[in-house]
Parts: C-alpha cells; sequence; structure tokens
C-alpha cells in the first residue's frame, strides 16, 4: 500500500499513524486511571504494578540504586520519585510529588496501582500520601526501609540547633506532622503496609521507631540474627534486597528465606 508514495509521503503518513497510536493509549489510560480514582475500591493484591522510590532524607537517589536494579532485573517497572529541596523539605511537599509521579506513572503504563518503596524519610513521605492525597486508592503495597515512622532522637538533637531543615524539624518525635500521622490507625485501609528495619540502625533512635502497627513487622536480624546492618547500608542489605520479591510480588507479603544469610551484597 506505501510502495507506490514517495519517501516524504510515507514518512508523514508513518508519523501520523504513530501519532494516533499515542492518542489511543492516552486516551485509554486516562479513563483507566479515572475510574481508578473514583472506584474508591482497594488495589488488587494479586496484580503488582509499577514501583515507585523514595529517598531518605538528604534525597541521596544514588543510594537507592541496589534497589531499583533489584527490582529492574526482576522485571519490574521502576521508578525514582524526584527529592524536594536537596531531600530536606517539607515532607508533605514531598508527598505531593509522589502523588504527581504516582498519577503519571499509572497513566504511562496503565497498571491499575503502584507498589511504593520508602527509605528512612521515605517511608514517612509514602504515608503522608497514603493518608492525606488518596494513595490509599493507588497504592497496592507500601514498603518502608529503616523509616523513622515515629521519629529518631537524631532529629530531636538537631531540631534546636542551626541549619536543622523543615524535613529535619519534621522528623523530631514530638513534631506536629508526625503527632499526626501516628494518631488513630497506623496503617490505614488500602495498601498493604510493610515495615523492614535493623536493631543496629543509630540513625533511627530508637530503631523500633520504625515499626508500625498493622504492618509485616520485620527486621534484618529476624531473618539473620547475626547482622549487624547500619542505617546507611539498608538500601544495599541482601535481607532488604530479597524482601523487594518476597513482600512485593503477587503472594501475601511474607519475610525473606533465611538461606541467604551470609551472602555478601
Amino acid at each position: 500500500m506505501l510502495a507506490g508514495l514517495s519517501p516524504a509521503r510515507r514518512r508523514f503518513l508513518l508519523s501520523v499513524a504513530g501519532l494516533a497510536a499515542l492518542v489511543a493509549v492516552v486516551a485509554v489510560a486516562v479513563p483507566v486511571l479515572r475510574s481508578r480514582l473514583d472506584s474508591g475500591a482497594p488495589a488488587d493484591q494479586a496484580r503488582p504494578g509499577p514501583v515507585l522510590l523514595v529517598t531518605g532524607y538528604g534525597g541521596s537517589v544514588a543510594s537507592l540504586a541496589p534497589l531499583a536494579g533489584t527490582l529492574r532485573a526482576d522485571g519490574r517497572d521502576a521508578t525514582v520519585v524526584p527529592p524536594v529541596a536537596g531531600g530536606t523539605g517539607d515532607l508533605r511537599a514531598q508527598a505531593r510529588v509522589l502523588d504527581a509521579v504516582a498519577r503519571a506513572v499509572l497513566a504511562r503504563t496503565g497498571a491499575p496501582s503502584v507498589d511504593v518503596v520508602g527509605y528512612s524519610a521515605g517511608g514517612v513521605v509514602a504515608r503522608l500520601w497514603v493518608r492525606d492525597l488518596g494513595g490509599d486508592r493507588l497504592a497496592r503495597r507500601v514498603l518502608s526501609i529503616g523509616s523513622p515512622q515515629h521519629g529518631t532522637a537524631v532529629a530531636a538533637l538537631a531540631a534546636g540547633a542551626a541549619g536543622c531543615p523543615l524535613a529535619c524539624e519534621q522528623l523530631a518525635p514530638d513534631s506536629a506532622v508526625l503527632q499526626t500521622l501516628n494518631a488513630g490507625d497506623e496503617t490505614p485501609d488500602g495498601p498493604r503496609f510493610i515495615s523492614v528495619w535493623s536493631t543496629s540502625d543509630r540513625t533511627v533512635l530508637p530503631p523500633r521507631s520504625a515499626s508500625l502497627a498493622g504492618a509485616l513487622d520485620l527486621t534484618v536480624q529476624s531473618v539473620c540474627p547475626a547482622e549487624r546492618t547500619g542505617h546507611g547500608d539498608l538500601p544495599s542489605d541482601p535481607v532488604v534486597l530479597a524482601a523487594l520479591g518476597s513482600t512485593l510480588g503477587p503472594g501475601p507479603p511474607r519475610p525473606p528465606r533465611a538461606s541467604l544469610c551470609g551472602v555478601s551484597s
């Protein structure tokens, strides 16, 4: 059919066809997302979708590389959410950015829901999104890794000193943001929550601040008792990396196997 046309004419028709295909994809994706938002029904737990990764305090995207690499190697679509003010800005503003990225990813992929992995303060951001911005309708699983869900004494000590940015102040145990976030149900209906943390964490103090009522709550040491994983080592820890598969798959979230203990990351 195109053989008798000039090269310029063929290129024009092919470009028009490509544009039409793109418009068709958008036309399908947007109503699907709108229907998902309007339904109010929880996400289908048996259908894993794309994964969003939220940076910790300081916004180090590089720290998430082991997590993103493991997810992509497993065939998952993984997107790192851009940090706000270098990861030190208002946690609520960071939750709004997460919301915008989630909606864009759902529109791009046509998936029914997303999974969210929040490292350190990123886990607090994920919970703010679920509670305040409709994330309860868009998230299937929320995995927090070493997150100061109830604050950390490190932030409390820094809050009274000069140079403690807003996110630092908000991560103090008595901050208004955390007091409101933790009033009532810590894991509201919608997504399944998982919290992975280390008893050897010296940034989240006490380490149990990462525990969430109603979540699958597991420590690195509950799988590998001899591990002494520090806060900065969590994103590359073998237990944490294995937990991506055991908690974000189509089946119910479960701890990873202990057979990986002693395996170097």
